[in-house]
């Protein structure tokens, strides 16, 4: 029987990359970067910056590693979020808009940020939640179902780190249940 990977994995989350021809970042230059800073098992998701990995010292030091990386290889900064192969399990095991997951799967996003959400950074949120939005902040996760669709929305990048804190990236449903997937492929 084969074994599940998830133990010391994983998923380091790109943010601003590939989008507009601007900070391109290919996949292939990026997991070879990843393997040498001895991480193992490196596969990465679609072109917005997804990577599983094992290895990498733990979360905050993964992200620092990865960022400094990409800095010094590609000659500019990209924020990086790590989050451990448990705690991405917590999140695609259950958003707090069940409904969404199913009907509107590309609309529901998880957004993870560098630090913890600010207190009341749900509230202020909701503030700019004009197009239907629903929000909520659980365990550290930023959700947001984006009902109306994310380009009609006031809930912009830039709203999220000013609101929440620090800089935030966002993966939608489908994207979320695709790296867990790849957290759980046989080794």
């Amino acid at each position: 029987m084969a074994t599940q990977r998830t133990d010391g994995m994983c998923v380091a989350l790109l943010r601003g990359i590939n989008v507009g021809g601007n900070k391109k970042v290919p996949m292939a230059e990026l997991r070879a970067l990843a393997a040498k800073l001895g991480w193992r098992d490196v596969a990465t998701y679609i072109q917005s910056g997804n990577v599983v990995f094992a290895g990498g010292g733990g979360a905050a030091a993964a992200e620092r590693a990865l960022e400094q990386a990409i800095e010094k290889h590609f000659g500019f900064p990209v924020p990086v979020v790590v989050r451990t192969a448990a705690q991405w399990g917590a999140f695609a095991s259950r958003s707090p808009f069940r409904d969404a997951e199913k009907e509107r799967a590309n609309a529901l996003h998880l957004g993870l940020s560098k630090q913890l959400p600010a207190r009341g950074a749900a509230a202020a949120l909701r503030e700019y939640a004009k197009a239907g939005e629903r929000i909520a902040i659980e365990d550290g996760a930023i959700w947001i179902d984006f009902a109306g669709g994310v380009a009609g929305s006031k809930v912009t990048p830039a709203v999220l780190d000013r609101l929440v804190g620090s800089s935030v990236t966002l993966r939608n449903w489908k994207t979320v249940q695709a790296l867990a997937a790849m957290l759980h492929a046989p080794a």
